[in-house]
């Protein structure tokens, strides 16, 4: 930060070196500055999305535990399970009746939501993926090819959230063995 601050006539004076080799120097010290503040916000970012996620994971854990203690005792369920959620479309025997595992607020971000796979959390997208995609499209009253549509864009949301998880495994991995050197 010294150096990319140091005006360049000086430094160019004091290391004996052009100034056009001064300014392709500090450029790049300002790159490699830029490039470490976005991998540390992008590992701040990626914490907090698997602190979320692991929140998340207790909190529905809990609520898991709950229904099957309910189940048991042979009580009514308090709450209804969100996650698992069923709507059916036909009404009829003969109708290929298209189910859905997605819970209606899922349901609903599809619907509404002009870019829905930002708004769904990574369990959300995987259980998009595995919907037939002509069951979806019954679901929400649209088109198969629609339906396909909105599934690809949550596989690629999907995937790019996996390779964000990968890039902080990796920095902390190579975090740890920068730490271990003298």
């Amino acid at each position: 930060k010294v150096l990319i601050d140091v005006p360049r006539s000086d430094l160019a004076e004091e290391l004996a070196q052009s100034e056009t080799k001064i300014r392709v120097l500090q450029d790049t010290l300002q790159q490699v500055l830029d490039r470490r503040e976005e991998e540390r916000q992008s590992r701040q970012l990626l914490e907090l999305y698997l602190e979320a996620l692991k929140t998340e994971g207790s909190i529905l854990s809990k609520v898991a535990g709950k229904e099957h203690l309910y189940a048991r005792e042979g009580e009514p369920e308090a709450a209804p399970r969100k996650e698992m959620d069923v709507v059916d479309t036909g009404a009829s025997s003969t109708d290929t009746s298209a189910t859905t595992a997605l819970s209606s607020q899922v349901l609903a971000a599809l619907k509404e939501k002009p870019a829905p796979e930002l708004c769904l959390d990574s369990q959300d997208l995987e259980l998009v993926l595995k919907e037939d995609a002509a069951a979806l499209a019954s679901a929400l009253g649209w088109e198969k090819q629609k339906a396909g549509a909105l599934q690809e864009a949550c596989a690629q949301e999907l995937s790019k959230r996996l390779r964000q998880v990968q890039a902080l495994h990796s920095l902390r991995s190579s975090s740890k063995g920068k730490k271990a050197l003298p």
